[in-house]
């Protein structure tokens, strides 16, 4: 099995990138995790602009749906899984191994107010409150367990989500008392949630790692997109989103 490597991004060389040179048209095909939707629409503005002519094409998905899309032949240049179990699924299918860029942890998220006064992960598994959670599949999902494992909490989710996105969304539709989402998410959603941190999250961090397909349509375009996540502007932005390094 190929090792997943931790790089520092000052170690990082940007491989052409925002060279400005035209590209002729060419769609970049990038499969990331769901929690990604806001830091890499951000950095897809910044690779197009720099790069004239190319078209980068987000596909944003819970990291096990993404896999097995991956595994069932689907197109794509790069992918960058919220966990390295899901990225280890499709390790086949990789150019090279992959390399670990960020790291996120959960935290609780409550409708605006906190009407159901929770403060901790203990309270999630109370008689009367209402919890979402990931399907354990996701990796949100295998994070909530092993963090409530950590706490000696059971949970009894009300329901079990795709993505860590349709969490947040029940939280914010007010169709839970408390979800358990990454910080990056509760950091986009704003006013749109109140956030509630618990130490049990230390023991449930995710690692994200980055790859470029095998079979990848525009690999040298993937390289330098690879190449912008990982280095200091893609790290900035990452950090914006409430990312922690590698």
């Amino acid at each position: 099995m190929r090792k997943f490597v931790v790089v520092a991004a000052t170690a990082l060389v940007l491989a052409g990138c925002g060279t400005g040179s035209d590209q002729g048209g060419r769609a970049l095909t990038v499969f990331a995790a769901a929690s990604l939707t806001e830091s890499f629409t951000a950095l897809e503005k910044e690779f197009e602009a720099g790069h004239p002519g190319v078209d980068v094409r987000l596909n944003f998905a819970g990291s096990s749906a993404l896999a097995q899309q991956l595994a069932n032949d689907a197109a794509a240049d790069v992918f960058a899984s919220a966990d390295i179990a899901n990225m280890e699924k499709v390790e086949a299918l990789l150019a090279a191994p992959a390399v670990v860029f960020a790291t996120n942890k959960l935290t609780i998220v409550t409708p605006p107010g906190n009407p159901a006064k929770i403060t901790g992960l203990a309270d999630l598994g109370k008689e009367g409150v209402t919890t979402v959670v990931c399907a354990p599949q996701v990796p949100c999902g295998a994070a909530s367990k092993k963090a409530a494992d950590a706490a000696g909490v059971t949970l009894r989710p009300a329901s079990e989500e795709q993505d860590v996105k349709a969490v947040l969304t029940k939280v914010r539709a007010g169709e839970a008392d408390a979800g358990l989402v990454y910080v990056s998410d509760a950091k986009a959603a704003g006013d749109g949630v109140t956030a509630v941190g618990f130490p049990e999250a230390d023991k449930a961090v995710n690692d994200y790692p980055i790859a470029v397909l095998k079979s990848a349509p525009q690999a040298d375009l993937a390289r330098e997109f690879v190449a912008l996540v990982r280095g200091a502007d893609g790290q900035a932005e990452l950090a914006r989103a409430g990312f922690s390094a590698p």
